[in-house]
């Protein structure tokens, strides 16, 4: 029997990250939640992460610094997620070339999060 899919919400906001939390467990995904890069590190590596919802401004730092950290060893989701509130090129193109599969502008609209996980599914 397949595992189930795992979410790795990395957001510093507790609303945001329990919101997110049941919509995920409600739609049968398990769900884990880190609220700083250091707490993203250590989950991204102890357990198998198959898609990383990412924060951009994190307390301690940029989270794309996240990207780098389990590139190195060798622990990155399937896909990645970004959710950023700066709409500008520069933002965007920092997070593909880090590695996001999506940048998605905050606040992400729920429908649109569900589809962009399914689709990175595939």
């Amino acid at each position: 029997m397949p595992s189930p899919t795992r979410i790795l919400i990395v957001e510093d906001s507790p609303l945001v990250t329990d919101a997110f939390s049941v919509l995920f467990t409600e739609a049968g995904y398990e769900v884990d939640a880190a609220a700083t890069v250091a707490e993203a590190i250590e989950r991204g590596t102890s357990t198998r992460v198959d898609i990383m919802l990412l924060d951009i401004s994190l307390p301690d730092g940029n989270g794309l610094e996240i990207l780098k950290a389990l590139r190195e060893r060798d622990s990155l989701p399937r896909a990645t997620l970004a959710m950023t509130g700066h709409n500008d090129p520069h933002s965007r193109r920092s997070c593909l070339e880090a590695g996001c599969a999506e940048v998605l502008l905050k606040p992400v609209p729920i429908g649109e999060l569900l589809r962009q996980i399914k689709r990175h599914l595939v």
